[in-house]
């Protein structure tokens, strides 16, 4: 659990950095000196206790920080008139102005590759550090390190300023924004390899992250819609493991254990938006999970109203995933035959050749529909594609009882 400190510097990070680089106009160096500046707090505040203006206290440090690094550069002389201005004390509307938002844009901007824009988001709006941010996608923190420094070189190089996008631009930044955010949830509420179902750090992070969005945007129906849907369906993380870390699938997980309050939150987020505002994908996925959150058991769920939204999204965004989710809607209403006909519609899909989910639910309805030794090998084909142990051992169990 991370400390009310830890929670302050993440909250302060990106404003601090927005200012920063609102000021000096370099991105690069204002991110290093930004990060040496939480560094610092995350040292100095435990022992000495919380400043009176935290903010104040990062962005003066952090100021300190690029001044330095701008004077030992061959080029000081033409950045002496920069540095004298980052001295002057920080005061009025340019310490209060949030630019979280215009951050946002400029860690999603297009000339970077979606793994660079899920790191960037991370480290420079986030405040994770390149530890972390290594850490949660399972690779070195010399990998990330230069990933990250790649991706603010190209920022640099593709001209791109601290501004933001012009209006023709902000619908699609802020679309590669949303999705950026889901791709942090997802990892985190299932991790894609290693040891641990879920990551809380990633998804407490995305929610976080999602909620200061919405505060900013309030007006943008997906942006409710995707915090929703990231509410509602974290709200059964407590549920949908055992202690000793097996897989609770959802038809049987403990529903005393989901997080009310989330769930109430995120019904709260879809009643505002939804009929108000053009209706999206992320607002069309959080309608199905408060579905789910809102049967009071497993045999209450309506089924057909999901999958009729199910037939929704597959309209606004098609795509071999949501097609594999409204097979499942389909085998729960009109049987595992009809789901099973859905899925070998995928079967020459090359997006679902590595995706073991495929093979997962064809197990699942092979088993319903009677075919036990079809579904037993399907299971272990399954638990051979997924780098994920504690899929893979649930996989591996399901195909163990059918022997």
């Amino acid at each position: 659990m991370q400390s009310p400190i830890e929670d302050l510097l993440r909250e302060l990070a990106p404003q601090v950095l927005g200012a920063l680089v609102r000021r000096s106009g370099q991105f690069n160096d204002s991110e290093d000196a930004v990060q040496e500046a939480l560094v610092a707090a995350a040292r100095q505040w435990p022992r000495e206790g919380t400043p009176d203006n935290p903010r104040s206290w990062l962005l003066t440090v952090a100021s300190r920080r690029l001044t330095d690094q701008l004077r030992s550069e061959s080029a000081r002389r033409r950045r002496e008139e920069t540095a004298a201005v980052l001295e002057l004390p920080v005061q009025g509307d340019a310490a209060a102005q949030d630019d979280t938002l215009t951050l946002l844009f400029l860690c999603c901007h297009p000339s970077l590759s979606p793994p660079s824009q899920l790191a960037l988001t991370l480290r420079a709006v986030g405040g994770l550090t390149t530890a972390e941010i290594a850490r949660a996608f399972l690779v070195p923190e010399a990998t990330m390190a230069q990933r990250i420094s790649r991706a603010k070189e190209r920022i640099r190089s593709a001209g791109a300023t601290f501004a933001m996008p012009p209006a023709s631009e902000r619908h699609e930044r802020l679309r590669v924004v949303l999705h950026v955010l889901y791709l942090v949830f997802n990892e985190g509420y299932t991790t894609s390899s290693g040891s641990e179902l879920n990551r809380a750090d990633l998804t407490t992070e995305a929610i976080r992250l999602a909620r200061m969005l919405h505060q900013l945007v309030p007006e943008e129906g997906e942006v409710a819609g995707l915090l929703a849907l990231m509410l509602l369906t974290d709200a059964r993380r407590a549920a949908r493991s055992t202690a000793d870390g097996w897989i609770v699938p959802l038809d049987e997980q403990r529903r005393e254990l989901w997080n009310s309050d989330q769930i109430h939150e995120g019904v709260a987020l879809l009643t505002q938006t939804l009929g108000k505002v053009p209706v999206g994908p992320y607002q069309l996925q959080a309608a199905i999970a408060a579905i789910h959150d809102e049967a009071p058991t497993a045999g209450d769920t309506d089924w057909p109203q999901i999958l009729a939204l199910y037939e929704v999204l597959e309209r606004v965004t098609p795509s071999p995933v949501v097609t594999l989710n409204r097979a499942v809607a389909i085998a729960m209403v009109n049987g595992p035959l009809a789901g099973l006909a859905v899925l070998g519609t995928l079967d020459g899909d090359e997006r679902m050749a590595h995706n073991h989910r495929l093979e997962a639910v064809r197990a699942h309805l092979l088993e319903r529909a009677g075919e036990l030794a079809a579904a037993r090998d399907s299971y272990r084909k399954a638990a051979r594609m997924t780098a994920s142990i504690p899929e893979q051992r649930y996989l591996a169990l399901k195909a163990a009882n059918l022997a």
